[in-house]
Parts: C-alpha cells; sequence; structure tokens
C-alpha cells in the first residue's frame, strides 16, 4: 500500500508547489505578539490547532512557526486527517493502492 496523496483535486500525485502555496497561505494568517514577560515573540495561526511557536527574535519565531506548520501538515496527513481550507487552497488526502 502506498502512502496518501496530497492532492488540490486536480492531480493524483505529490505536488510540492501546491503545498508550498498551502503552507504560505496559512502562514499569511498567522498573527505574531510580544510577550510582555520576556519580551520573546509569540505566533500562531488561527483555525491550525497546536500550531504556534515561542522564539526571541520575530525571524525566528516566524521560521519556528513555519516548521511546527509543516510538522502539523506531515501529521495529519500520516493519520488521513482532514486539513483546513486556508484563503481558497486546499489540500485533500486520497489513498491509493
Amino acid at each position: 500500500m502506498r502512502p496518501p496523496l496530497v492532492s488540490n483535486g486536480r492531480q493524483e500525485r505529490y505536488d510540492f508547489g501546491v503545498i508550498s502555496q498551502y503552507v504560505a497561505a496559512a502562514l499569511r494568517k498567522a498573527h505574531y505578539e510580544i510577550l510582555p514577560d520576556d519580551g520573546s515573540f509569540y505566533g500562531e495561526i488561527e483555525g491550525f490547532a497546536g500550531v504556534y511557536a515561542n522564539a526571541p527574535t520575530l525571524e525566528e519565531c516566524r521560521e519556528d512557526l513555519r516548521e511546527v506548520l509543516e510538522e502539523w501538515i506531515l501529521f495529519r496527513v500520516s493519520r488521513n486527517l482532514s486539513l483546513p481550507v486556508v484563503d481558497g487552497h486546499e489540500l485533500t488526502i486520497r489513498a491509493t493502492a
């Protein structure tokens, strides 16, 4: 049995361009704030439960948030769990034989 495929509904293969567009769209929805306790940066993406990051600089927080988002997507794909639609970007999971 092959691993599940990520598709935009038109293709039946891994399409890293589609995945990159999805990640970029999700990251555009990220919200960042400076924490008053220590001045570090906190970022999260609404609608992506558990996807958040905290780092000393905004750039590090953005990088960490991207990494967490990518791992979150891979986890959901590995479990055949749905992914939220982001600004018209939709990834669907299909098992192949």
